[in-house]
C-alpha cells in the first residue's frame, strides 16, 4: 500500500468557516455549511462527504476555520460505515492520552492553530482505495453586535469544483428583521442564479448553491470562480425600550440595545509608542490611522497625544476640546511621529492618568463625560510593575483599552490591565490593513450612550444570572443577559434620569420558539452556558485572589464539559482506526497563547518511522509531511448620556 499526502487546497468560512484540502484523486462529493442563528446564537454543522478513486490510500485533510468566539461541540468521521467520534475531555485528562500515545510511538498532533479571527481544526484519515469518508464538524457562537449590525462573513476558497456544494443559513430573530443583506466579491451573473434569499418579518433563509457548471470559469476550464468573500449582515428592529426577553424551558435571555439616544462626551488620550521595534510600516500605519480618528472627533470631546519611547513626550500638557483647530495641530504632530528609541510604558500611561487627573481638579472636563485613555504598543516589559502602577493611578476613574501591536507584546498583561479597568485590549495584527483595525477598534469605542448600567431582576425569581452591571454602553453595540427563571418578569431598565419598563409573560414568550425548524434543542440554555463559560474564564484574568481565580475557572470546567464544549479549559480527542496509529487532540487556545499567529502550545505532527514504511508496501519511499504549527421585575440602570 502507498499512501500520500494531500496537497493543501482550501474552503474557508470567516463566521462559519471550512477550509477543506485534498488531492485530485479524491473527489469532494459534496460540501455543506448549514447554520441556523436563533436569537443570535448561532449552530453550525460543516459536513464533507468524499472519495478515493485511485488504486491506492489517500489521505484526506479536513479543516475548518471557525470563529475565536465558537466553541467546537462535537466532531465525527465515518469511514465505510464506522464512525469514529470525538470525545470532549477535562484538558489535563486529554493531554495525558496524548503523552501515553506519543510514549508509545504512535503519531499524534494537536490540530488548532489561530490566525486573526479564526481558530483552524484541522484532522487527517488515510483513505483506502475506493473508500468513502465523511466529515462532520459542528459549532456554536453567540453573535456580538458590532457598529449596529451581525456579520456573517464567508471566505469561500474551494480551488477545485465540487459537484454538491452550498452553504444554507436559516436565520429567526423573534424582534423582528430590520434589514438583511448580502454581498460577495466574487459574484458572477452565472452565480447570481445560485442566490437564493427569501425573508419575512421574523425569518431569513440565505441559500448559496451553484451548480458545476456556475462555478466553472469558462466552460474549456475546470477552474472554479469561488474565490473570495461571501457576507451576510443583519440587524433586528428594537426602540429606545427594555429591549427584548425570550425564554425557553425555564431559561431566558435579555437583549438591551436602545436606539437614538445622545451621546457622552468623550475625553480620550492616545497613547501612542513610538519605540524603534514600531518602525517602519508599523509607525506609518499608526500615523494614518491617528490622522483619520482625530477626524473623528467630535466638537464636545476631549483630547490629548502622548508619545513614548525612552521618553515621554506630551503634545499638550492638558487635554482641549475637539476644535477644528486644535484637531489641526495634533494632525501636525502626529506626522512628525518617528520610532526610535525604548519603551517606557509606565511612565506614558502614568502621565495620561495624571492629565486626567488635572483636568478633573481644574473642571475642565464636562460634569457628565467618559474619560478614557487608548494605549497601543508593539512591546511590554516590567509587567507587574506597570500593573501596580497603573491600577493604583486610575482605580475605577478611567477605561483603559490595550492595542496590542503584532506578536511580542506581553497580550496578557495587556488585557489583565484593561479588565482591571472596565476595558478591553485587542491585537492589532501586523497586515496592510492595520490602519483599518486601529480606526474600527476607535469606532466601536467612540459613541458612549449609557453608562454605570445594572439589570435588576425580581428577586427569588432568577436563578445563576450572568453579568448584569456594565460599565459602559456604545452606541451600536448590545448588552446580553441570561439566567435561569422561576417566575413572570416584569422588566424595568432604569438610569438616573432614565426609565425603561417591558414586561415579559412566561408562557406567552415561549410560544414564539415552537417553530421546531428554527430552533435547536434547548438553545437558550446552551447560550447562556456559552455566555456564563466565556464571563467566568474573562474574570478569572482580572481575579485578584487565587482562590477567588480557582473557584471561577472550575466552575466554567464543569460547564464546558457538562454542555460539551470545547473551551480553554477542555480538549477533543479524536482517535483514528487502529491501523493508522493516529491520535489528534483538538485545544482552543487563547489569545495570550499566541506566537506569529500560531498557538505555541501546539506540537509538531509526528510521524513514527515504521509509519512510512509500513505505508509504502511495494513502492518507493514517499515522505509523510506533518502538518505545519508553530512555536440582566428587572431594573436596569445606568446613566444616560447628553444630559
Amino acid at each position: 500500500m502507498v499512501t500520500s499526502k494531500t496537497p493543501c487546497l482550501n474552503f474557508s468560512i470567516l463566521f462559519q468557516c471550512i477550509p477543506f484540502f485534498f488531492q485530485n484523486a479524491i473527489e469532494i462529493y459534496s460540501l455543506h455549511v448549514d447554520s441556523t442563528v436563533t436569537s443570535r446564537f448561532a449552530h453550525t454543522v460543516v459536513t464533507s462527504r468524499l472519495v478515493n478513486k485511485v488504486n491506492e490510500s489517500q489521505e484526506a485533510v479536513f479543516e475548518v476555520e471557525l470563529p475565536k468566539t465558537a466553541f467546537i461541540t462535537n466532531f465525527s468521521m465515518s469511514i465505510d460505515g464506522e464512525t469514529y467520534p470525538g470525545t470532549i475531555k477535562e484538558k489535563a485528562s486529554a493531554q495525558e492520552q496524548y503523552d501515553v500515545a506519543v510514549s508509545r510511538g504512535q503519531s499524534a498532533g494537536l490540530v488548532k492553530t489561530t490566525g486573526r479571527k479564526l481558530e483552524q481544526f484541522h484532522v487527517s484519515v488515510n483513505v483506502a482505495s475506493d473508500s468513502k469518508v465523511t466529515f462532520e464538524l459542528i459549532y456554536e457562537e453567540l453573535l456580538k453586535r458590532q457598529l449596529g449590525k451581525y456579520e456573517l462573513l464567508f471566505k469561500v476558497r474551494p480551488k477545485q469544483l465540487v459537484k454538491h456544494f452550498q452553504i444554507d443559513v436559516h436565520i429567526f430573530e423573534p424582534q423582528g428583521i430590520n434589514f438583511l443583506e448580502t454581498d460577495s466579491t466574487f459574484m458572477t451573473n452565472e452565480l447570481t442564479e445560485a442566490l437564493t434569499k427569501l425573508q419575512n418579518e421574523t425569518k431569513a433563509h440565505i441559500l448559496f448553491k451553484p451548480t458545476i457548471v456556475q462555478q466553472k470559469k469558462s466552460p474549456e476550464l475546470e477552474e472554479t470562480l469561488l474565490d473570495g468573500d461571501f457576507i451576510i449582515r443583519y440587524d433586528v428592529k428594537r426602540g429606545v425600550s427594555a429591549g427584548d426577553i425570550q425564554i425557553v424551558n425555564g431559561y431566558f435571555v435579555h437583549y438591551f440595545a436602545p436606539t437614538e439616544m445622545p451621546a457622552f462626551p468623550k475625553n480620550v488620550i492616545f497613547v501612542v509608542d513610538q519605540s524603534g521595534s514600531m518602525s517602519g510600516r508599523k509607525i506609518e500605519q499608526t500615523r494614518g490611522a491617528l490622522l483619520k480618528i482625530l477626524e473623528d472627533l467630535r466638537p464636545e470631546d476631549h483630547f490629548s497625544l502622548i508619545t513614548f519611547n525612552s521618553l515621554v513626550t506630551e503634545w499638550k500638557n492638558t487635554l482641549l476640546q475637539a476644535t477644528g483647530q486644535n484637531v489641526e495641530s495634533a494632525k501636525r504632530y502626529v506626522k512628525t511621529v518617528m520610532a526610535r528609541g525604548g519603551t517606557d510604558i509606565n511612565n506614558a500611561l502614568l502621565t495620561a492618568a495624571n492629565t486626567l487627573d488635572k483636568a478633573n481638579y481644574a473642571e475642565i472636563l464636562q460634569a457628565h463625560s467618559i474619560s478614557m485613555i487608548i494605549l497601543l504598543t508593539d512591546g511590554v516589559q516590567d509587567v507587574e510593575i506597570i500593573q501596580q502602577n497603573i491600577q493604583k493611578a486610575i482605580k475605577e476613574k478611567y477605561v483603559l483599552y490595550c492595542l496590542g501591536f503584532g506578536f511580542d507584546v506581553s497580550y496578557k498583561f495587556l488585557e489583565k490591565m484593561a479588565l482591571d479597568s472596565g476595558g478591553i485590549a485587542r491585537r492589532i495584527y501586523e497586515d496592510s490593513d492595520s490602519d483599518l483595525q486601529l480606526q474600527g477598534f476607535y469606532q466601536e469605542v467612540a459613541t458612549p450612550i449609557l453608562k454605570d448600567i445594572e439589570i435588576q431582576y425580581p428577586e427569588n425569581s432568577i436563578l445563576e444570572l450572568t453579568q448584569n452591571s456594565f460599565k459602559l454602553f456604545f452606541d451600536g453595540s448590545e448588552i446580553v443577559v441570561a439566567g435561569r427563571i422561576d417566575n413572570e418578569l416584569d422588566v424595568l431598565p432604569q438610569t438616573s434620569n432614565l426609565i425603561f419598563k417591558e414586561e415579559a409573560n412566561v408562557r406567552e414568550k415561549e410560544k414564539v420558539f415552537q417553530h421546531q425548524k428554527y430552533i435547536f434543542g434547548n438553545f437558550i440554555e446552551r447560550l447562556w452556558a456559552y455566555l456564563t463559560i466565556q464571563q467566568l474564564l474573562e474574570k478569572s484574568i482580572s481575579a485578584q485572589e487565587e482562590q477567588q481565580k480557582n473557584l471561577q475557572v472550575a466552575r466554567a470546567l464543569e460547564l464546558s464539559m457538562k454542555y460539551s464544549f470545547v473551551t480553554p479549559l477542555t480538549s477533543m480527542v479524536v482517535t483514528k482506526p487502529d491501523d493508522q496509529q493516529k491520535l489528534h487532540l483538538a485545544n482552543k487556545p487563547t489569545e495570550s497563547e499566541l506566537v506569529d499567529g500560531f498557538n505555541m502550545l501546539t506540537p509538531r505532527m509526528i510521524y513514527p518511522p515504521d509509519t512510512i514504511k509500513r505505508n509504502n508496501k511495494g513502492g518507493g519511499r514517499r515522505k509523510l509531511q506533518g502538518s505545519r504549527v508553530g512555536p440582566k421585575d428587572s431594573l436596569a440602570q445606568g446613566r444616560g448620556g447628553g444630559e
